[in-house]
């Protein structure tokens, strides 16, 4: 996946020419724009970039939200999910490619178009990516609570250690990335591991995929806000910019990264989902309060719990810091002083997070509440500017030719995403009549 180096020089005679041909060689690879980019080369500039985005979107609330979903609707949800993936394939294909060719990150791509409209969008997100971090500090202390019966204060203190030392360290970039991955991984291993215990009906799922008893548009465009809404669908391309990357030579990369990052989302809740139907549909009765915990523990007996915690543990953590990441990179907007503490802001990020849920002393239900609302609005907003940027201002890409079949599918997603958005207002109106 590296780049293809410029062709040799036509003499190589004369010193003067070697000169100017090695400082061409060096200039055709993007420098990082960001104090935490990653001092790596091809391919691993871009596994970092699609894990980001995968475990940014694997949090406490997708566990909860797959685990209700498949208590509710059984076999038939595995059609929701078919559905939703298809739809966030579409809008990270359009969101990567427009930041990643033109090599800007989207509010900046927004103050192009239309001045202080890359502001707004900065301000949704850090506000929606600030309010879900204190869920994440949540799901943290809950995950350390059900493997060691740790406090929720102190486990949340402890996580957000962890966090902070991630970004601390003297190559703290390619530490965020390796950290990502890894708990990415073991996520992926353990919720294999429960899926085969449960021995989930595999040819009912299969057939509901296709051919479900019952559909939900509103499950649907739950999923799809879950995953791509908010900072999340940033998340990767915004890390794509700052390991500098830049320019239509990367295309293929990016298409590939986009795609294989929203399959490894897909394929955690395609395994998780087996794993609790596993149970369900043996007509077992989850624990309203904590339906996720209790499906495991139903699965594998007192062990249950303690790989329920991993796995909402790892999944909470590289939640928080995809979203401290992510957040950052939004505040860059006010001027470069964000990138040469870059760290630091992160830093101060989780600070802030975890003081909240420290003060709060609960799972801060309303501020979730109104994130997810915010997700809904900020998804619609920043994707229409990114997909008007690819069919009218080719000036702000290069050059480059846009596919039109790519704008289609992006437009088509984009209508579900106005859908996404209508039921965020009525949700926020709702929580604050």
């Amino acid at each position: 996946m590296s780049p293809v180096p410029p062709d040799p020089p036509a003499s190589s005679s004369s010193s003067s020419s070697s000169s100017s041909t090695v400082t061409q060689a060096a200039q055709a690879v993007p420098e990082p724009d960001s104090s935490l980019g990653a001092p790596l080369s091809g391919r691993g500039k871009f596994l970092g970039a699609m894990f980001l985005m995968a475990t940014s979107a694997i949090g406490p609330g997708f566990i909860t939200q797959t685990v209700t979903f498949t208590d509710s609707m059984k076999a038939a949800f595995a059609f929701a999910i078919a559905v939703s993936i298809v739809f966030d394939v579409a809008i990270q294909l359009n969101v990567w490619r427009v930041i990643g060719v033109s090599g800007r990150r989207a509010q900046d791509l927004a103050n192009s178009v239309l001045p202080g409209a890359g502001y707004a969008l900065s301000a949704l997100d850090v506000l929606g990516g600030l309010v879900f971090n204190i869920g994440n500090i949540a799901g943290t202390s809950l995950g350390l609570n059900a493997i060691f019966g740790l406090d929720v204060r102190i486990g949340a203190a402890v996580s957000a250690a962890v966090a902070i030392a991630i970004f601390l360290v003297r190559r703290a970039g390619l530490a965020m990335d390796r950290a990502v991955v890894l708990l990415g991984v073991v996520m992926i291993a353990l919720t294999t591991f429960v899926a085969i215990k449960t021995r989930p009906p595999l040819g009912e799922a299969l057939r509901q995929t296709v051919s479900p008893d019952t559909a939900s548009f509103l499950v649907i465009t739950t999923l799809i806000g879950g995953t791509v809404g908010g900072y999340i669908v940033y998340a990767g391309a915004h890390r794509l910019v700052d390991n500098g990357i830049k320019g239509e030579r990367y295309v293929p990369q990016i298409t590939r990264s986009s795609i294989t990052g929203v399959v490894i989302t897909g394929v955690m809740r395609v395994l998780l989902f087996l794993a609790i139907l596993g149970v369900v549909s043996r007509g077992a009765r989850l624990d309203a309060l904590n339906p996720a915990a209790d499906a495991f523990q139903q699965a594998l007996g007192e062990a249950g719990k303690v790989v329920f915690g991993i796995i909402m543990w790892s999944a909470a953590v590289t939640s928080v810091v995809g979203a401290s990441y992510t957040s950052t990179s939004f505040l860059k907007v006010m001027g470069p002083w964000v990138t040469r503490y870059e760290r630091w802001v992160v830093c101060g990020f989780i600070v802030v997070s975890t003081s909240v849920f420290l003060v709060a002393a609960t799972t801060p239900v309303k501020l979730l509440v109104f994130a997810g609302a915010f997700n809904g609005l900020i998804l619609p907003f920043g994707l229409g500017i990114l997909l008007w940027i690819a069919a009218r201002r080719r000036d702000l890409m290069g050059g480059y030719r846009y596919p039109v079949w790519l704008i289609v599918i992006g437009t088509i997603a984009w209508v579900v995403t106005i859908y996404l958005g209508w039921n965020s207002l009525t949700g926020i109106t709702a929580l604050f009549a």
